[in-house]
């Protein structure tokens, strides 16, 4: 019997997401794809710098070290550099002592229709159009901003804050507000307080981390989650009582009312925000890991 990835929770991550490899980027949009190819395999040897998920990853992969014989957490590299190439990216994998033992090189060739073969929970990406192709196709999916990390960053707790609309829950609310105001925003929220929210593309994501948080006392739980969102009340109550019905755990709630998000998610001190809307993570990723959330394209054209 093969390798079961499921109950675990997968995560595919490119390597640029990964490591920094901005200047090899560069490289590739500026002289072409060959050139970036040769400057890889000449460079093979030189180890990669960490880039934004670095800190998410190790941390995650931390929880594995409890569970030696069932692993909780699987990290797959998905990346559309081809075999060739992927040897600098392995060896740095190596020399930084990360377990990921599978991988994914496309060559070039898009990456979201192999995400559901390998149980995909989460993928990161730099890549935009690689982030949006995986939200259509039902995945938990986010491009990776830029951020530079400090020394003194890893701890024994993953930290994971999201916000809410069109994250962990459905854009539906959101949409309102942007295309009818706050007044039709807040008069949509009460009259629907009692009924449950669908979910959003991280709705999934959560319920896995949840699963695993279950496998420990609270207080010693290797996974903090944080929902940090614009709402306040009224339109509080009807988060709660979604993540109520959804039977799901977030261990702190901030409704922050239009207050800015950058300072709140600082002090929790998150290995990764996701948000969808870039007011908010222009200034996070100032400080900490972030991560943009695209619509479903099929989502938008229905509400247009």
């Amino acid at each position: 019997m093969g390798y079961d990835l499921n109950k675990k929770l997968v995560i595919a991550i490119s390597s640029r997401a990964l490591f920094n490899l901005e200047d090899e980027n560069k490289i590739f949009e500026e002289k072409g794809l060959d050139e970036y190819y040769k400057y890889q395999i000449e460079n093979e040897d030189s180890q990669l710098k960490k880039g934004t998920a670095f800190r998410l990853v190790k941390n995650l992969l931390k929880i594995n070290d409890d569970f030696p014989n069932d692993k909780q957490v699987e990290v797959i590299i998905m990346s559309r550099n081809n075999s060739a190439t992927s040897l600098r990216i392995t060896k740095s994998i190596e020399k930084y002592n990360l377990d990921i033992q599978r991988s994914a090189w496309s060559g070039g060739s898009e990456i979201s229709k192999y995400l559901k073969p390998f149980k995909v929970d989460l993928f990161l990406s730099a890549n935009e159009q690689d982030v949006q192709d995986a939200i259509n196709e039902g995945i938990a999916s986010a491009r990776i901003l830029p951020y530079e990390e400090s020394a003194d960053e890893y701890t024994n707790q993953v930290k994971i804050a999201f916000d809410g609309d069109a994250v962990l829950f459905s854009e539906e609310s959101e949409i309102v507000y942007k295309t009818q105001g706050l007044e039709a925003f807040l008069a949509f929220e009460k009259q629907n307080a009692t009924n449950p929210m669908n979910s959003g593309p991280f709705a999934q994501l959560l319920s896995v981390i949840s699963n695993i948080q279950a496998k420990y006392p609270q207080e010693q739980t290797p996974i903090r989650t944080a929902l940090i969102t614009a709402r306040n009340s009224p339109a509080h109550e009807r988060v709660i009582r979604t993540l109520s019905q959804w039977n799901v755990r977030l261990d702190e709630a901030f409704f922050l009312g239009g207050v800015d998000k950058y300072e709140v998610v600082k002090a929790f001190g998150a290995d990764i925000f996701f948000d969808d809307q870039d007011v908010h993570l222009e200034s996070t990723s100032k400080n900490t890991p972030s991560a943009k959330v695209p619509y479903k394209k099929e989502s938008i054209l229905n509400n247009i």
